[in-house]
């Protein structure tokens, strides 16, 4: 494994929040009697033995765990072509091959996955100042841009039959094939990257804001007819997903912001609101995580995942939704209901449960690292109080971060889940290192500490991990 020297940006960072943490810790008052001193006059200062450290990470520790993800991560996806018979490499591809596929590693560079690890790159790479980061995410879209001017015409004239490396991009039948990867196209041509982005978003935009199946009132859902003339049943006809709140949402608010087309703003807010209406539970704070439309009971299974997505569709909606748009308040409100709602169920050593308000239900990695990285975003963002949220996000990337082994894995991720209507399906779903759910999240949650901890003055007051202002 390669060991890259600390960033000059990182060792700011952490001199800046170890001084932070010094300056703003404070004790109980002395006491005003004279004299020897009862024996339960420091008690309250005994030392406390946390399973999770309960401290702000310095910059440079949250640095350190992402670039052991990011070693592994380079080291498993290679961005390569090769042979399909002979695995012989191919060093360029001057016309479409139908033997040339890519170089297979641990995870899928074209998988929804994938497309929220890309954004976590990006955002890993801003927020500590190491340009690797970015590289990452930028190699792997220039060859998917390659790949897509080479085989798009291809895919389009016989899709029964052409042969292509990414053809589950280029003819897309799902939400998993293109959405999560257009909202990383657009987050890294609006901020400056230098790939020819035209032809990916021009595959993946179109089939999430026109293709996509939808309900009577525009809501995005899983259905509609299949190649035989039947319903599709996916697993029920005209079923919601909690998850295609993020699969969809995000690349319809960038679309607004890369157009300046007010009718996807107005879309993406409708859709955060629409799915809301039918699957938040305001009582407990949570969402359900599958709707079935014509059913009259919905048995309530908060799977902890799909809060995780509806969360984060609601941060990267607002972070593109103009403020002054109608919905704007609206969507902030169900953000600030839904992150109370996850606050109750935080378990007391950091993580979530697998199904949120099932304790007995096991701790998983990916929701509380999504959890981590919303609540932070949201934090620096001001749609929550950082008094509230900024020692719980704090705590959560802790749990996180201790879960990230010595190899740059990910423990604890729960591997893709279908929707059910019963808890075993949940309680007994697999975790692996393998499921590539996790690693995105991971990277979106440490870039963001680190700029929450940045901005922000915390402290210990009376032993308690407090936030107290801006840093000067």
């Amino acid at each position: 494994m390669k060991i890259k020297n600390i960033h000059p940006t990182t060792c700011a960072l952490l001199i800046g929040a170890l001084f932070s943490l010094h300056a703003n810790a404070q004790h109980a008052p002395p006491p005003q009697e004279k004299g020897p001193a009862a024996q339960d006059a420091m008690l309250h200062a005994l030392e406390v033995h946390y399973p999770t450290p309960y401290r702000a990470m310095p910059a440079a520790e949250v640095k350190a765990v992402l670039d052991r993800v990011f070693d592994y991560l380079n080291a498993v996806t290679p961005a390569e072509l090769i042979n399909k018979t002979s695995h012989a490499p191919i060093a360029k591809l001057d016309k479409a091959d139908p033997d040339a596929v890519l170089k297979p590693g641990d995870f899928r560079l074209t998988s929804y996955e994938w497309g929220v690890t890309y954004a976590g790159m990006l955002a890993a790479g801003a927020a500590t100042g190491d340009q690797l980061y970015t590289d990452y995410t930028i190699k792997r879209h220039q060859l998917m841009a390659d790949l897509t001017r080479l085989y798009l015409p291809v895919v389009k004239a016989d899709t029964a039959n052409a042969q292509a490396p990414i053809k589950s991009f280029l003819n897309p039948h799902a939400l998993d094939d293109a959405g999560a990867l257009c909202m990383s196209f657009l987050k890294a041509k609006q901020s400056g990257a230098r790939v020819d982005y035209g032809q990916l978003v021009g595959v993946c935009a179109p089939f999430v804001t026109e293709k996509e199946y939808r309900l009577s009132d525009g809501t995005i859902a899983r259905g509609g007819p299949g190649a035989d003339g039947k319903p599709k049943m996916r697993p029920l006809q005209n079923t919601l997903w909690l998850d295609d709140m993020f699969m969809a949402v995000p690349t319809i608010a960038l679309m607004g912001k890369e157009t300046g087309n007010s009718k996807y703003y107005d879309d993406a807010a409708r859709q955060v609101l629409q799915f809301s209406r039918r699957m938040f539970n305001p009582q407990l704070g949570i969402y359900m995580h599958g709707y079935v439309e014509g059913m009259r009971d919905h048995p309530e299974l908060h799977w902890a995942r799909a809060n995780g997505w509806a969360l984060m569709a609601m941060v990267e909606v607002l972070e593109v939704l103009p403020k002054n748009h109608k919905d704007y308040k609206a969507v902030e409100a169900q953000l600030r209901a839904h992150a109370n709602g996850l606050a109750r169920y935080q378990d007391k050593d950091g993580l979530w449960h697998q199904l949120i308000d099932r304790p007995d239900s096991y701790l998983e990695t990916s929701a509380s690292a999504i959890y981590a990285y919303a609540l932070a975003r949201a934090v620096n963002r001001g749609y929550l109080d950082k008094e509230m949220f900024g020692p719980m996000v704090n705590l959560a990337w802790n749990a996180v971060a201790s879960k990230v082994n010595a190899k740059g894995e990910v423990e604890g991720i729960c591997v893709g889940t279908g929707m059910a209507f019963d808890p075993a399906f949940y309680y007994y779903r697999p975790v692996s290192t393998k499921a590539a759910h996790g690693y995105g999240p991971v990277l979106l949650a440490g870039a963001e500490v680190i700029e929450m901890n940045k901005k922000f003055k915390y402290g210990l007051n009376d032993s308690g991990l407090m936030y107290q202002g801006q840093q000067q």
